[in-house]
């Protein structure tokens, strides 16, 4: 009677203790960068309906993060969110400035129980705290969070990512996405490089004809930017407002005085012609009058053009055949070093002075260095001058699209695995030096014309930002493997509201065909489909009846591409997207019936008639200099779904499959 007394009195006890008390103890959950601390709770936050993101004051920078919070909340998780100020309750979030030493300029603490509450001492960390709960809320379908205690800071200043959009010009809307991505995973510098050149092999040898652009506005000297794209000062500062609301960085670069062809084709007095119309001439006073006008015109007055604390001035790759020209390059560098940091700003400059030892003194004192190639600047002898360095180590972290050279794709697992800013080239250094102040990773468009797109370029720099995220962000071994982490990161979305990739995320298909996530039996012209557009890895099928097309007839068409049933030149099968026409031989004649399939991945676009493979009318591989110089050419497509074209074809059977072979 007693033991069954007893039982009875431990079934009670345990039916009274909270649910949350009996769940095991959470892992530590899944967020990119990795978080340093994790003091697991039990059970789980329920975000109340609609969600309170409170602050303690109903105005200020705390309030347009909250703000900010609760719409991209929406926007990931399909649920109301909205801000206000005041003391939390349950299922709410409070953000919160308290000063803690342990967190730094970037640190955080959130700790999870019936309610949020968000702690830091900047409103940096508060910002990036909720980049943590974001990316936890999209991981759970009822948006509910672990309990437990967040600790988190950065081992590294600097983290981030550069852009040239010199060689290959970039819309201002894909740049403001990348504020927005980069932001997501806590990168906080954007490394935007203004003006290069190609290779004159490829233009004839011809440094006239060779292609050369420099991307922002210039009253001081009118068209200098580039005819085909540029950004207007008022665009470039409004990018760099966007990135200042998401506590990113924008440093822009003046590259000089090599890869400076765009300014020499502007004005001949700065060609540096012995040593390549690229190289601008270091004794010509023109070129110093050229350049102080140049960077005046950005830097001057109480609202700059250049809003920042930092300016990079490029100075690397110039020649080093003859002494006294190695030392008027350093004295170039020591100038604009020291004119740049007249109006009040931090030079930024690409390592080049081992590769241009000399005599002539070049300052150090709040210069901020990018080791990028250790025979070009030897990273120990850079540290006893004084600089401050940046670890960018081409020989890891260049990507070059499709050039043959560096890195197609960055090798992930090895840099998961092996690299942090502490690694410069084959030099390691202890973690957290204090002259390395972070790390960088670069994509390069140095080969002008080979086809690469904007969608491209993501699918390459992507992966590598959400793996580099978590190095930069910290020198410790990551505790996931590179495996888990692999699996993992592919769950998170690019940023709330982003989706370059074009990334599908439901599929209606059937238990048999899974793949299958858009069928309609009839396309009429004029149609919407709801999806924008559909990324790498896809098919598009239908059945078409021929009849009579004009020129230009298309298909589909998006933001980013058109895809034609009669191109505007040829009248073939193709599509167009940022300048390239691509087009297939293959013309739909009046009358007939035919099966049409298209197969899209990364590395190409294929086009199946009655399941036959069409030729494309291009080469992939284009030949310069008599043959003695090669392009690799590549005609990828994110398919365009947002509407159909205005055809006089009957188009039946449309079905839209997340696979190239469905």
């Amino acid at each position: 009677m007693k033991s069954i007394k007893y039982l009875f009195l431990l079934c009670l006890c345990l039916f009274r203790l909270p649910v949350s008390a009996q769940e095991p103890n959470h892992d530590k959950p899944f967020v990119i960068p990795e978080l340093k601390e994790w003091k697991a709770g039990r059970g789980h936050f329920r975000p109340s309906n609609p969600l309170k993101i409170r602050t303690a004051s109903g105005s200020g920078q705390l309030a347009d993060i909250a703000a900010e919070f609760g719409r991209e909340y929406s926007e990931l998780s399909g649920r109301q969110a909205i801000s206000d100020h005041g003391q939390s309750i349950k299922g709410e979030i409070l953000l919160k400035l308290v000063a803690d030493k342990k967190l730094g300029r970037e640190g955080y603490r959130i700790r999870i129980d019936d309610r949020i509450t968000v702690t830091a001492s900047t409103p940096t960390g508060i910002f990036w705290a909720t980049r943590t709960l974001l990316q936890l809320t999209e991981q759970d379908k009822e948006g509910l969070l672990p309990r437990g205690e967040i600790t988190d800071f950065p081992d590294y200043d600097m983290r981030g990512f550069m852009l040239d959009v010199g060689r290959k010009f970039i819309p201002l809307s894909f740049l403001e996405d990348y504020v927005r991505i980069m932001a997501y995973y806590k990168l906080n510098t954007f490394h935007i490089h203004l003006n290069d050149n190609g290779f004159k092999q490829f233009f004839e040898n011809d440094w006239q004809k060779t292609y050369a652009a420099f991307r922002l506005e210039s009253e001081t000297y009118p068209g200098l930017a580039s005819a085909d794209g540029f950004y207007t000062k008022e665009e470039f500062i409004g990018l760099q407002q966007l990135a200042e609301h998401h506590f990113v960085e924008i440093i822009p670069e003046i590259d000089v005085p090599a890869h400076s062809l765009a300014f020499v084709q502007y004005d001949s007095l700065l060609d540096g012609k012995e040593y390549g119309s690229d190289h601008l001439n270091l004794f010509a006073p023109e070129t110093y009058r050229f350049l102080d006008a140049l960077f005046k015109e950005y830097l001057e007055g109480e609202y700059p053009v250049f809003r920042g604390k930092r300016v990079h001035i490029g100075t690397d790759e110039y020649s080093n055949r003859k002494q006294e020209v190695v030392e008027k390059f350093r004295y170039f560098t020591d100038y604009y070093i020291n004119y740049v940091q007249g109006f009040g700003k931090q030079a930024c400059i690409w390592g080049a002075l081992t590769h241009a030892q000399g005599e002539t003194p070049v300052r150090s004192d709040n210069v901020l260095m990018w080791l990028w190639h250790n025979p070009y600047a030897d990273p120990e002898k850079m540290i006893r001058d004084g600089f401050d360095l940046v670890s960018i180590p081409d020989g890891w972290l260049y990507l070059v699209p499709n050039a043959g050279y560096y890195y197609d794709y960055l090798n992930i697992g090895k840099l998961y695995r092996e690299w942090t800013p502490a690694r410069i080239g084959n030099r390691i250094f202890e973690e957290k030096h204090p002259s390395i102040k972070g790390g960088m990773f670069a994509l390069w468009n140095d080969h002008v014309g080979n086809g690469i797109s904007t969608k491209d370029i993501h699918d390459r720099v992507f992966p590598a930002l959400q793996t580099l995220a978590v190095k930069m962000w910290t020198g410790q071994h990551p505790a996931l493997s590179f495996e888990a982490f692999d699996r993992e990161r592919k769950k998170l979305s690019e940023a709330p509201g982003v989706n370059q990739a074009g990334r599908i995320k439901k599929a209606f298909g059937s238990e048999e065909n899974p793949e299958l996530f858009y069928r309609k039996a009839v396309l009429n012209p004029g149609d919407e489909t709801g999806y924008r557009e559909i990324g790498y890895g896809y098919t598009v099928s239908f059945e078409i009846t021929g009849a009579e097309e004009s020129a230009g007839t298309e298909l589909f068409r998006s933001p980013h591409a058109v895809f034609y049933l009669s191109d505007p030149i040829k009248g073939m099968i193709g599509f167009a997207r940022e300048g390239y026409l691509n087009t297939f031989r293959y013309r739909i004649r009046p009358g007939e019936t035919v099966r049409i399939k298209i197969c899209g991945d990364y590395r190409e676009t294929r086009l199946y008639v009655n399941d036959r493979l069409i030729p494309a009318d291009f080469n992939k591989k284009l030949w310069f200099n008599e043959g003695k110089s090669s392009m690799n050419y590549i005609q990828t497509l994110v398919f365009p779904l947002e509407k159909a074209g205005n055809f006089k074809s009957t188009l039946r059977n449309l079905e839209i499959y997340t696979t190239t072979s469905p």
